[in-house]
């Protein structure tokens, strides 16, 4: 309702509509479908297979330009900074991608993510205008409030099924993050995609386009509900995960854990040796050729001498010989009420683990999500996260150990808190990189109430939480066990349960600035002010993060600050930030690295000193650049 009446025109589209709905296409008319629906120059323009949708140039024109953002380390939010391997980045999660790529480019093994799913309520970064130029995006989504927070108004905007590009704004929005993310898996990972009914289909053929239709592995129903909503005729309880591979060639997937449940049947009544077992049918039915006079025979008990023939139009699974073998070794037995004999199957012969069905009707409901959080926050800091059990499914059936995971839509931190409960059940280290931008929470939200301003606070804080309860689990055990009997190795394990904080940041060089009508003066201020290109803010430990990034290497990097310099992962790459002199550059030639960055205006008025390094560096094979 927006206080107007509807226009002669709007009315016509409305009976339009009525008798052919399917010529509409995000409440417009797609002429060429109504004209050949009415049997009228049917003639296609520029006839293919595609997927095409309004502002998919402007999509990619986003995608492709660069980003100048860094991450600046927040170790004051961290837990164990120093030695986890677990990372949370805070910032939009574009941008975040782009500043990822040099550093992560094929390193990840598994992506999972739970994007907006596009209800008509949701708020979402997208362009307001498709000719809306990268300087305007930035600009608009830099908007924050007096405590320096990003507001909705600024970041978001709603996305209400109203709007005449209500698809193609949801499309514009996940396109250029897909791609980006395809880039960071390794040739054997994986991407899984929560998703609806309301974009399941144009996700599959966004995902079909971007990693390819040959590498779809497959689309999983999830159960989300146990029981369907009775408030309805037809009552909704599913939910879908899309699965894509980076290359379906390579892909590797593992079986799910067989449960104690399904183990349960295999006992082992007659003390036999070779462990559990359970009966299993020694005769196979007789059609299709397999009927044959090598499997027709007596089977003989050996304790009451009764003979045994195979059912009707069936023969023994076994010929005479192989038969009398398992007999000999205790492998077939004898039924106590009829004394047909039967196959014993062992449980240590089984394949260990289970194949994962496409539909998950008992792998975590949302229901459990709502306990989990409140479990560890006393309230309901967060609405509609994803549980645990769900997570830890597609975590097994992704990774072993070591892998790294990223998920770029955190929200609440349920991926965290899944790698964590699996690392400390199956003894693994895989690690972890979650992404959140720091949206408000809402005024009136439980999360507010609690002091948590942004949901990334309530991320972070969920992480602490959950690692502190694992940490805790662990000390008991060792106090419960410590009296009884020595630890082994895997009851000494200690799971990485810290994390490092970074947050998106602004470069700590300056940015040239394109000087409009050829000004100058102002080109001449400008040059003056890149004497320095370090920015006023800058401090020497964001430059190290920056620098180290943008030169490959990754967030877990082994940093060693030597006094003079900073030695990345030992002497892969130096940086020389604060000082320099010949004593200095003797010192780190001597260390023998790969490559140095230093500072340009630390050889402010010395190009002696300037020249003899590049020359010095040179003739020891380093690679030396100054900024």
């Amino acid at each position: 309702m927006d206080g107007t009446s509807l226009t002669p025109q709007e009315i016509k589209l409305q009976e339009l509509k009525k008798i052919f709905p399917e010529v509409f296409a995000e409440g417009k008319v797609d002429w060429e479908k109504l004209k050949a629906t009415l049997g009228e120059d049917i003639n296609f323009s520029n006839e293919r297979y595609v997927l095409n949708w309004a502002g998919k140039s402007d999509a990619f024109k986003v995608l492709q330009a660069p980003t100048t953002k860094t991450l600046i380390p927040a170790k004051e939010e961290s837990v164990n900074f120093e030695e986890t391997e677990n990372i949370f980045i805070e910032g939009e999660n574009l941008e975040v991608l782009k500043v990822l790529q040099k550093s992560y480019f094929g390193k990840v093994k598994m992506i999972y993510i739970d994007p907006p799913y596009n209800t008509g309520n949701d708020h979402f970064i997208y362009p307001d205008k498709f000719s809306e130029s990268k300087a305007d995006y930035e600009r608009r989504v830099g908007d924050k409030d007096e405590e320096g927070y990003m507001t909705k108004e600024g970041m978001y905007r709603k996305n209400s099924k109203e709007n005449g590009q209500y698809h193609s704004n949801w499309m514009n929005m996940m396109y250029p993050r897909l791609f980006l993310a395809k880039n960071l898996l390794k040739d054997d990972g994986v991407i899984f995609v929560s998703i609806d009914d309301n974009e399941i289909h144009n996700l599959k053929m966004m995902m079909n386009e971007v990693f390819g239709e040959e590498n779809f592995v497959e689309q999983l129903v999830w159960k989300r509900r146990a029981t369907p909503p009775n408030d309805r005729i037809i009552g909704k309880n599913h939910e879908y995960i899309l699965i894509y591979a980076k290359r379906i060639e390579s892909l590797k997937l593992y079986l799910q854990p067989r449960s104690a449940r399904l183990n349960s049947r295999y006992s082992n009544p007659d003390n036999d040796p070779n462990g559990a077992w359970v009966a299993s049918d020694l005769s196979a039915n007789g059609k299709g050729g397999r009927l044959t006079q090598s499997c027709i025979f007596d089977i003989v008990d050996p304790k009451t001498g009764k003979k045994y023939s195979p059912p009707k139009n069936k023969c023994w699974l076994y010929n005479q010989e192989k038969v009398e073998r398992l007999l000999k070794d205790n492998k077939i037995g004898f039924r106590e009420t009829t004394g047909t004999p039967f196959l014993k199957r062992y449980l240590s012969e089984v394949r260990q683990g289970v194949t994962l069905a496409t539909i998950l009707d008992d792998h975590g409901f949302s229901q459990d999500s709502a306990k989990e959080t409140k479990e560890l926050f006393d309230a309901d800091v967060f609405d509609f996260p994803k549980p645990i059990k769900t997570l830890i499914t597609l975590i097994i059936a992704a990774t072993k150990d070591n892998d790294l995971i990223l998920d770029f839509f955190s929200g609440s931190a349920s991926l965290a808190q899944a790698v964590y409960a699996q690392n400390h059940k199956d003894f693994s280290k895989r690690k972890f990189i979650c992404v959140q931008i720091a949206e408000l929470t809402g005024e009136k939200s439980e999360a507010k109430k609690l002091g948590f301003k942004t949901i990334s606070d309530i991320s972070k804080e969920r992480i602490r939480r959950a690692g502190k309860k694992i940490e805790e689990e662990i000390l008991e055990k060792k106090k419960i066990q410590k009296s009884e009997i020595p630890f082994n190795e895997k009851e000494t394990f200690n799971p990485d349960l810290g994390f490092k904080v970074l947050k998106l940041s602004d470069s700590n060089f300056k940015q040239w600035q394109q000087i409009q009508n050829k000004d100058a003066k102002a080109l001449e201020e400008q040059i003056k002010l890149f004497v320095d290109p370090v920015s006023e803010t800058a401090t020497i430990e964001n430059m190290v993060y920056e620098l180290l990034l943008k030169s490959g290497k990754d967030l877990n990097s082994k940093i060693l600050n030597q006094e003079d310099y900073y030695s990345i992962n030992d002497n892969e790459l130096v940086l020389l930030l604060e000082k320099a002199n010949q004593d200095i550059i003797d010192k780190i030639i001597a260390t023998k690295p790969q490559k140095v960055i230093a500072l340009d205006k630390l050889f402010k008025d010395n190009d002696q000193l300037k020249t003899n390094t590049v020359l010095q560096m040179k003739d020891a094979g380093i690679e030396f650049k100054t900024i």
